[in-house]
Parts: C-alpha cells; structure tokens; sequence
C-alpha cells in the first residue's frame, strides 16, 4: 500500500494512566498499532479515574502521540438516575446491561460522523462492552474484537462467591445475557483476540464458528527490571485496587483465611495491599487483620521490591493477570492460586509456587519467607520467564502481523501469522 492503512479503535476505557490491567494492555495495544496503522481512537473514560478536566486533558494529550484521540463520559457516572435506568433497560430488553451502561448520544454522533466522512481499512474494539455499536462499524471494515476475559464465564465465577442470594440470580441473569451476546457477535467478527488459550477454549465452544486468536498480555521488561542485587526484602506484597471484585475478594480470602494461619504459626511479616482503597477499608483491615492498605500509588515498583514474597490470592477472575507478569519482570518470587495464573506459563515450583488452599498457601509463603535459595530460583525463572515470553516487543510483532494479515483486497480474514518459536506457542497455550 501507498499509503499506511487507517484504524478505527473503539475502546470502553481511556487507556491513560497506564496503571491497571485492563489499562496497561490497551495502551499498549494502542501503541503497538500505532506503529503500523493510522489511528483514529474514541474512548471512553472512567471518572474514578479521570478526576479533574487537566487529568483528562493530560491523558488524552499523552496519546495524541498515537493517533487522533478523542474521550467520552460514560453517562450513568453522573447520574443516578441513569444507572439505575440502565439496569432496568437491561432486564427489560433482555440485553447485557454493559449495552445500554455504554449508549452515549456524544460518542455515537462522533463515531457516525468519522464513518461518514472517513474510509477506515480495520475497526478495532477493544472490549465486546462496546457491542451496541458493532451493527454500525461492520458495515464500514472488518472488526477486531479484543476479549480481555471471557465475559460471561467471569460473571458466573463472581456469582459463585455471593452470598447474598438475589445478587448471585442477577449476576447469573447477566452472566446469561452476556453469553447471548458473545454467541452473537463473535462469529459476525473478522477476529476475536484472546489473551489465553483458556479463554480461547472456552469461547470456541460457545461459539464453534468464530475466528479465534492468543494475544497475550505482556509486560514492558525494560520499565520493570530486578531490584538490585542484596537489596533488602520484608514481607508480603499484593497489587490491585479493592474497586475491582477479583482484587476484594482475594483480600478478603488472604486476610480471613490465610493470614492467620501464618500469624498461629508465628509469622510476624508485614502485608501490603498496593492500590485503590477506600479510607474506611484503609482503617479497618489494619485494625483488624494488621494489613496495610497502601491507596493508590503513582509506581508500584518500590513496594514491590521491598516485599520478599509476592502473593496472588485470587479466586475469581478470567484473562490472564498483569500482575503476575509486573511481578515475574521484577524478578519476584510469587505464590499464587491457579486462578491466579490461569492462563499464563507457569510452573509451579519454577517461576511460581501454586497452591489452591489456605494451608497450601500460607506454607508456601513460609517457604518463600525463610529459604532464601527457594526465593532466588523463583526469582531468577521469573524475569526469565518474562523476558522470553512476555516482552511486549515480541508480543506486539505478531499481534500487528495478525492485524495486517485482515487487510486483504476482498476484506476477508487470512490466516493468521505463525508463533515464532516453539515456546512462544506454549506460551499461548
């Protein structure tokens, strides 16, 4: 081509800050794309995150440098009355409720008034969220649809930890709803990308037709890099905000159920919790269970090389976890649950110790705690681990032949470009 091919990027998320999962992998998607497409990216933005109007102006401005940006509200964030509407146009349409949640009449004016005037070679959309606008981008390009997990499969997880018994019906209702749309939709799409062959498995079953592929998440292993060598360790570190399920829910596992067993066995280590926390939740689990609770931090590195262990208690969750990858690139050792990992190449034993239940757990970071050559082979198979495997260089190479490989004079899908080595397969396995 003459010219470089444009690029249509759909995201449910201004993806500025780079600083939490779902976050990290979109600006880098973002700017790995930016490398081979002309970009044209709408996004929606959270206002937790986007506070003041400079934030916003500050992010958007940040990845200009990729494309023309441009940020919308997501309307229900400032209105109560919208979402409570939002919910009942869900039950009522018998739609998943992220379809009327994203409905927004600025980003649809916008969006039809770029399909209008301009000629886009690929959509991408970053999250099947936005699936109330797919009837009006495929008719423009073919669409690539980015699945961070496996929607429907999450939901269903989070409702098997509710104990209250009306929200576990309506968290299943929606988990069935979002099924629906996923049957809907993926087959309809050019591709489906999926960040673990977990998730691909699992969506191929649902919808047997669909074109699917693994795009790992990846982690930038230049910016987190092993803490100098003798550098002193204490304790135990985990990363994620309580303002994500997931992430509350494991705290409440590690710090009720793990937690004190290794206080009964007189484990006196310090606990940190690095991330979004209220000051009421701040207060009360160093009251009571003697965790820090640390808030939000602008760099989670210093506290994450101060930690001797790095723990992942998770239970729910779906995708693959960001921060086993941060944590593997700084060189940690981690004890994890296998929900933790899913879908990441781990080996227990090697680059991470895997263990399902509270006494499993808590000897396993006893054993991180004290033996310091367990901990330094954990350590050293982790930044190898990412290194290899999880680079976003490596990563982001066959992810934009994926993408270049759509871009066919008829518009329909080639086949998808190769791994480039054999463990570089095993890692999207």
């Amino acid at each position: 081509m003459s010219q470089r091919p444009r690029l249509l990027f759909l995201a449910q998320t201004l993806p500025y800050p780079p600083d939490a999962g779902v976050a990290i992998r979109t600006y880098h998607v973002l700017r790995l794309l930016a490398s081979a497409f002309d970009v044209t990216a709408l996004c929606f933005y959270r206002a937790k995150s986007t506070r003041t109007d400079a934030a916003l102006d500050r992010g958007v401005e940040a990845l200009r440098r990729f494309g023309q940006v441009e940020a919308f509200p997501i309307p229900q964030e400032h209105s109560s009355v919208r979402l409570a509407g939002d919910h009942l146009r869900s039950l009522l349409r018998r739609r998943v409720y992220t379809v009327p949640a994203y409905e927004s009449a600025a980003f649809r004016a916008r969006l039809d008034a770029h399909l209008a005037t301009s000629h886009f070679d690929l959509v991408h959309l970053d999250s099947l969220d936005l699936s109330g606008y797919l009837p009006r981008v495929l008719q423009a390009a073919p669409v690539v649809c980015v699945h961070h997990n496996v929607e429907s499969q999450l939901l269903r997880r989070r409702a098997a930890t509710e104990a209250a018994g009306w929200r576990r019906r309506y968290l299943l209702h929606q988990a069935g709803l979002m099924e629906r749309e996923e049957r809907r939709w993926c087959a309809r799409l050019a591709l489906n990308v999926v960040v673990s062959e977990p998730d691909r498995r699992e969506l191929s079953r649902l919808v047997p037709e669909g074109r699917f592929t693994v795009v790992p998440n990846g982690v930038d292993v230049e910016s987190f890099q092993p803490a100098r060598e003798g550098k002193a360790e204490e304790g135990m570190v985990f990363v994620g905000g309580t303002n994500w399920f997931p992430n509350r829910d494991a705290l409440t596992y590690f710090s009720e159920e793990i937690l004190p067993l290794l206080r009964a066995a007189g484990e006196e280590a310090p606990v940190s919790w690095v991330g979004h926390a209220t000051e009421e939740e701040r207060r009360s689990f160093a009251e009571q269970h003697g965790i820090e609770l640390t808030g939000y931090v602008d760099d989670i590195r210093p506290r994450v090389h101060d930690a001797a262990c790095y723990v992942v208690p998770l239970r729910v969750g779906g995708g693959t976890r960001l921060k086993v990858l941060d944590a593997w690139a700084m060189g940690k050792a981690v004890v994890s649950t296998s929900v933790g990992c899913e879908g990441l190449h781990a080996v227990d034993g090697e680059n991470v110790l895997l263990r399902d239940t509270p006494s499993g757990f808590a000897e396993a970071v006893r054993a991180v705690l004290h033996d310091g050559e367990l901990r330094r082979r954990l350590r050293r198979e982790a930044r190898r681990t990412a290194e290899e495997l999880y680079s976003w260089k490596m990563i982001g190479e066959r992810m934009v032949a994926e993408y270049q490989a759509l871009l066919g004079g008829d518009g329909e899908p080639r086949a998808a470009a190769p791994a480039r080595d054999s463990r570089v397969k095993e890692a999207y396995r």
